[in-house]
């Protein structure tokens, strides 16, 4: 199992081939990218900056282990810091089963819930420069 919180560019590849297994009849995968725009937003996104606290990737690691099952052959996730331009990958996660449902499920609540639990916070720079906090209350 892989859980890492990185400020260098994450592959999908990377993730795959660390969640492959002969018993495996499936991996899902999720990419989640920067987009160059925020519905709840006026203006143009640039850019994410995220920060994550100390914790993040222990954070991350129980996240993980939470979703393991007897089902799961292999899970890889890994969250971004740092700058990020628009294209980027800010999280990518593969989940490997016997089966496709299982891997979907477990792929799709592991990502719910690293964006729920998780406690980096991430700041979206706009193209006239200003910036917005998301997620903070």
């Amino acid at each position: 199992m892989i859980a890492r919180v990185l400020d260098q560019p994450l592959d999908l590849q990377f993730h795959v081939e660390h969640v492959s297994d002969p018993r495996a009849g499936a991996v899902a995968t999720f990419v989640g990218l920067v987009r160059d725009h925020d519905p709840s937003v006026e203006g143009r996104v640039v850019g994410l900056d995220y920060t994550a606290h100390p914790t993040a990737e222990a954070v991350l690691q129980e996240i993980v282990q939470r979703a393991v099952t007897a089902d799961v052959l292999g899970i890889a996730v890994s969250h971004r810091v740092g700058h990020l331009a628009v294209g980027e990958a800010a999280i990518v996660a593969a989940v490997s089963t016997a089966h496709r449902a299982e891997a979907f499920e477990v792929c799709r609540a592991l990502v719910e819930t690293v964006k729920a639990e998780l406690p980096v916070w991430k700041r979206e720079v706009l193209e006239d420069g200003s910036h917005v906090w998301v997620g903070m209350t």
